[in-house]
């Protein structure tokens, strides 16, 4: 079964998540927990059941961290947020539901029920006709719809969303002692970029060819395994006068550097990185994405 929502489509034999007909990267686990929570639209899923439904009962994982990113990853793939949720909202205590209307899905009747689809054919035997005033009808609303999703460019309302790949940042200073921080401020950099134009951008940050180191990280790679259009790169180094963080916004179809910049620190232990970085690269996407609209 195909289950359309928004801009996206999702297989569920196949496991195939699209957004505006083109394949968005979703690992097999999280592709799992979307499909319940498509099949079952509307319902709180017990976190028991998706447990059940993505690894079984005999599988013995870190249950709360490996849910956590499931959800995380179908976040990203969606552009969705926990704090103002558009698709899955966070039920406390209990699990997770699909909010956002779902063709396809058992319960996409919704109130109508098993008597609303009766009466539906009963209305067909009695007007033989009506199926075609229908059909005129929503010819004329696709077209209209059509028409007008035609004139917004990529990454504005009614388009494709720019897609922006944030890779693990690398700690290149030789000092283990930095690399939980660097690694969790890519993390804090896709947390803060979903949230401010959820409708024009969608952000990946937990794809596996973005966590690979930088000796091996391939940008043409990342383009193709996730369909991205920018890629964001971060390096702490340590400069002969201190630390220093690296920022790169890279356009992946040239791979051309749009923006680049070295933040200099002056506390060794760190403090203020998280707020520098995160505005470096939030100014960045607002300057060549969101105010740029024919990129």
């Amino acid at each position: 079964m195909v289950y359309r929502f928004g801009v996206f489509e999702f297989d569920d034999d196949t496991k195939e998540l699209r957004k505006n007909g083109r394949v968005a990267a979703l690992e097999p686990q999280p592709a799992k927990a979307l499909a319940l929570l498509l099949a079952r639209a509307g319902e709180v899923i017990p976190r028991e059941e998706l447990r059940d439904a993505v690894w079984g009962r005999d599988t013995h994982v870190d249950f709360d961290r490996g849910l956590a990113y499931c959800v995380s990853q179908i976040r990203t793939a969606l552009g969705d947020s926990g704090d103002n949720p558009r698709f899955i909202q966070t039920i406390p205590k209990k699990g997770f539901k699909f909010i956002a209307p779902v063709q396809g899905a058992q319960g996409a009747q919704g109130a109508q029920g098993a008597q609303g689809a009766q009466g539906a054919q009963g209305a067909t035997r009695e007007r033989p006709e009506s199926w075609k005033i229908g059909l005129a009808l929503a010819g004329f609303a696709l077209f209209g719809i059509f028409a007008v999703t035609r004139v917004f460019v990529d990454g504005s309302p009614g388009g494709d969303p720019v897609v922006i790949a944030v890779s693990v940042f690398d700690n290149e200073t030789g000092n283990a002692d930095f690399d939980r921080i660097v690694a969790g401020l890519s993390d804090l950099v896709v947390e803060r970029l979903t949230k401010i134009a959820p409708d024009r951008i969608a952000v990946v940050g937990n794809a596996a060819i973005l966590r690979q180191p930088r000796n091996i990280r391939n940008l043409k790679a990342v383009a193709e395994n996730v369909q991205a259009d920018y890629a964001l790169l971060g390096q702490l180094q340590q400069g002969e006068t201190g630390l220093r963080f690296i920022t790169h916004f890279i356009r992946l179809k040239d791979e051309a550097h749009l923006k680049a910049n070295r933040l200099t620190l002056f506390e060794p232990n760190l403090d203020g990185l998280e707020d520098l970085v995160v505005e470096e690269f939030e100014r960045a996407v607002r300057e060549h994405v969101l105010n740029r609209p024919n990129n």
